[in-house]
């Protein structure tokens, strides 16, 4: 990813692959992340929720408080705070694992985040989601197993697989077939891209 990153952290499970904060990012806890956070001696830059979660106000210099009722889950609120505060990279932990619904609901916040020229990585069990729209996702030869694409929308033009078993050049895919499911890496650079619409991409490193 590019530039500083914001890390948040929900109350589903948590897989610490690549979670790393540097100097210049930004760790947010949203509602039960705290607990995970806390467990695990990270500093928090803020912390947001309504806290139905754990069941008390964290004891936080930085607490955004949410009411129950609300449009957005406490992970998209987090991710309204972060790019209020200027950053464009978004990592999403502890996003899976427990209802499907949330899970979904963060599938959704990386289409959220891409239609918005931002960066945003899902972090599940040995596999992550990012959203592609009318751009390009990169990636090198360290990668292996198997990636998925899927349409994130009625239809999605000029699809581009590059460097997988199965390339795909100039396609359309749509939101009610699934061609893009199980392709492989093979091994060498390549890329996934889409000159008009919203790619999810789910990738399995494990």
């Amino acid at each position: 990813m590019e530039g500083p990153i914001c890390y948040i952290v929900g109350a589903g499970t948590f897989y610490e692959e690549g979670f790393a904060p540097e100097r210049g990012d930004f760790v947010i806890a949203a509602d039960g992340g705290y607990q995970i956070l806390l467990e695990r001696g990270v500093t928090m830059d803020l912390v947001v929720g309504d806290f139905d979660s754990i069941g008390f106000r964290p004891d936080h210099p930085n607490v955004v408080d949410l009411p129950v009722e609300k449009d957005d889950t406490d992970m998209m609120a987090a991710i309204r705070l972060g790019r209020e505060r200027g950053f464009r990279s978004f990592c999403l932990y502890g996003g899976t694992g427990g209802r499907v619904d949330h899970t979904l609901a963060n599938l959704q916040s990386l289409v959220w985040l891409s239609r918005r020229g931002c960066q945003g990585a899902l972090i599940g069990d040995g596999w992550t989601a990012r959203a592609v729209t009318n751009g390009m996702w990169s990636f090198g030869p360290e990668h292996r197993g198997l990636l998925s694409v899927f349409c994130m929308g009625d239809r999605a033009e000029g699809v581009w697989l590059r460097g997988l078993k199965y390339p795909l050049e100039g396609a359309a895919l749509t939101c009610d077939f699934p061609l893009g499911v199980s392709n492989e890496f093979t091994g060498a650079a390549g890329s996934v891209s889409v000159e008009r619409g919203t790619l999810l991409v789910v990738y399995y490193w494990k």
